[in-house]
């Protein structure tokens, strides 16, 4: 919106830059969320206790009764307001990471708010087609847009691209999906899924700035992705708005991301990838979420292989550090350490090509 006012229109040249939209973007979504956190919480805190609380199935953390959930609201409102101020709203790459926030934010509250009122969130099998849906409807887009191809570039091998064909359509949904409940399961520690969330978001904005611009795209042998570099702004907006909502879920958190936060992060990281053309980059950065998600897969496959046997003591992984008596703050903050290495790591494919 400001980048057609002020540029197009009154001619402040500054605003054409990508680099400066995205450090303001940042600040602004850090600003909303710091203004809007106290007034949410205490809402929120209103809601919750009135409801009876609210506690997930592992019994170690009732002490977070009455702490409220929800938290996503957080995030998205700032992250909306900043990119609807700062992006270029001609971009159609934009509007579809917009269309997955939006409607994976939908999905995640109305689960939120029927575990609050009625004691259990919705099935399973609905979360999963409505998830299925809309990264169908966002991968469909993109899969007939023009200018987007169906090219799977190997990070590593300069020359190793794979034409997946309408196979790619179905490749998208799985990544936009699967990425989804991947941030999902690793919601569970006060600021565990947050900053392995702006870690992944910072370093995307870096590969969706290389892959705007042509120069850089061809010296660096990466996919050219025309438009993509104001993914840029919209993913500082989001890191913005994860360090304005850490200021309030770092240990002891006042107040729980929830599915609306987690599940559209998620699908809005797995639909930056494919836009960049780093669905490979994904897993490394993300590896965080990788290993969250397989921990829990492998604790489902064993224990009903074996009639009752357990791998860890309890999953996702982060639960069986708990038991093993590590405090919350120290898996959260080696966590974040491991995820700054996983995102150097994958940065470091731009060259090793």
């Amino acid at each position: 919106m400001l980048y057609h006012l002020l540029y197009e229109i009154l001619d402040i040249n500054i605003f054409k830059y990508i680099t400066f939209r995205a450090f303001y973007a940042l600040i602004t979504s850090f600003a909303l969320a710091l203004i809007f956190g106290p007034y949410l919480i205490r809402r929120l805190r209103v809601i919750q206790r009135k409801e009876g609380g609210y506690v997930r199935a592992y019994t170690e953390h009732t002490q977070k009764k009455y702490v409220p959930t929800m938290g996503g609201i957080l995030i998205i409102v700032p992250l909306l307001i900043s990119s609807l101020l700062w992006c270029r709203l001609d971009n159609i790459y934009i509007w579809i990471t917009l269309f997955v926030l939006v409607s994976f934010a939908v999905i995640g509250g109305w689960d939120d708010y029927n575990k609050l009122v009625k004691k259990k969130g919705i099935s399973s099998r609905i979360k999963f087609l409505l998830q299925l849906l809309f990264a169908t409807i966002a991968s469909s887009i993109l899969y007939l847009y023009p200018k987007f191809n169906t090219i799977l570039y190997v990070p590593f091998f300069k020359d190793l691209h794979i034409d997946l064909g309408v196979f790619y359509l179905f490749f998208m949904i799985f990544i936009i999906v699967a990425t989804s409940n991947a941030v999902n399961l690793t919601d569970g520690l006060d600021g565990l899924a947050i900053g392995p969330s702006m870690i992944s978001a910072a370093a995307f904005a870096f590969f969706a700035y290389l892959a705007g611009n042509s120069v850089l795209a061809n010296y660096l042998k990466i996919a050219y992705i025309q438009g993509s570099g104001e993914l840029t702004v919209f993913l500082m907006a989001l890191l913005g708005a994860g360090l304005g909502f850490l200021w309030f879920n770092s240990f002891p958190a006042e107040i729980f991301m929830g599915d609306a936060g987690s599940l559209s992060i998620g699908a809005v990281l797995g639909t930056v990838a494919i836009i960049t053309k780093q669905e490979i980059a994904l897993a490394i950065v993300g590896g965080i979420f990788v290993v969250e998600t397989l921990s829990v897969i492998l604790q489902v496959a064993y224990f009903k292989a074996t009639g009752g046997k357990r791998i860890f003591l309890m999953a996702p992984i982060h639960h069986h550090f708990e038991k093993l008596g590590i405090p919350e703050p120290k898996i959260v903050v080696r966590v974040w350490i491991i995820s700054i290495l996983l995102a150097i790591i994958a940065l470091s494919t731009l060259k090793i090509r």
